[in-house]
């Protein structure tokens, strides 16, 4: 495999095969993302005058709802060379990555050639992936940074325990930010071991919430010992850990493994770029 990171914004992801790109690929293959895609911001001015600036941080997204904020988003100028039994399902993949179709070439009876206009943000997942599998290995993959678009761009923010969490905050198209949401939650729960008391977790827009999961608390039988005898008091073990663990998840810190940060740039098909903010 090659892969070219060189000047010009170009990226490539290909094998090393024939001309007729028609040898499968037996090995895995991954893109690893180190830095979200830039986007670009533009505020206006008391005066109108309007200003233009890069972020990569979520934290430095606007609320959402201000008319006078206008979000941008880096587009990749995606060239897939695939067999022609595999050109519908590539197709598909393109659109459903809200990629523009550009032009489609028949480079001989067996082979064509795929391009499409597709967001950055979607390429840098598991777009590479998506086409090794779908197309059974066959396909390649070329990209390069086209140009920056005017896109529904919002930050999906991370509660823990009802506390923000600035690291797994990522930028995300309104429309795949349920998806994203609902994916990195749960994901979450799978990754962060579980603690003496219930761990609520939450995927929000501003304050609206989208996605919610929570981590049950490790509970201790507290009714082990207790063989018969009279109800009240088992009620009041009961009620003794209740209170015990509503204390300690006021002033308990919930402890979250390095592999969970890694979560936002593995959800993909969400057009979803994070991992900023400071902790």
């Amino acid at each position: 495999m090659s892969r070219d990171r060189g000047g010009g914004g170009r990226g490539r992801e290909t094998e090393r095969v024939a001309p007729s790109h028609l040898t499968p690929t037996h090995s895995p293959l991954s893109l690893c993302l180190s830095v979200p895609p830039s986007h670009r911001v533009t505020t206006k001015a008391p005066d109108g005058t309007p200003t233009t600036r890069a972020i990569s941080n979520p934290a430095d997204v606007p609320d959402g709802g201000r008319g006078d904020v206008v979000m941008e988003e880096p587009f990749a100028r995606v060239e897939m060379i695939t067999p022609a039994p595999y050109v519908g399902a590539l197709m598909e993949l393109a659109q459903a990555r809200r990629g523009e179709h550009v032009d489609l070439r028949f480079l001989s009876d067996a082979t064509a050639a795929l391009t499409y206009e597709v967001p950055l943000a979607e390429v840098v997942t598991d777009f590479f992936d998506e086409v090794k599998s779908r197309s059974k290995g066959y396909a390649s993959l070329d990209y390069r940074a086209s140009s920056y678009r005017p896109s529904d761009l919002v930050r999906l923010d991370v509660r823990i325990n009802g506390e923000a969490a600035p690291p797994l905050a990522c930028i995300v198209h309104r429309g795949a930010a349920y998806r994203v949401g609902k994916g990195l939650v749960g994901r979450l729960k799978a990754l962060i071991p579980r603690h003496q008391f219930r761990v609520p977790l939450q995927a929000a827009i501003g304050g609206r919430i989208l996605a919610s999961e929570s981590i049950p608390a490790v509970r201790k039988d507290v009714l082990a010992k207790c063989y018969g005898g009279d109800v009240s008091r088992k009620k009041k073990l009961l009620a003794k850990q209740a209170k015990g663990k509503k204390r300690m998840k006021a002033i308990g810190r919930v402890e979250v493994p390095q592999a969970a940060f890694m979560a936002v740039l593995s959800i993909g098909g969400g057009g979803s770029s994070g991992g900023g903010g400071d902790d």
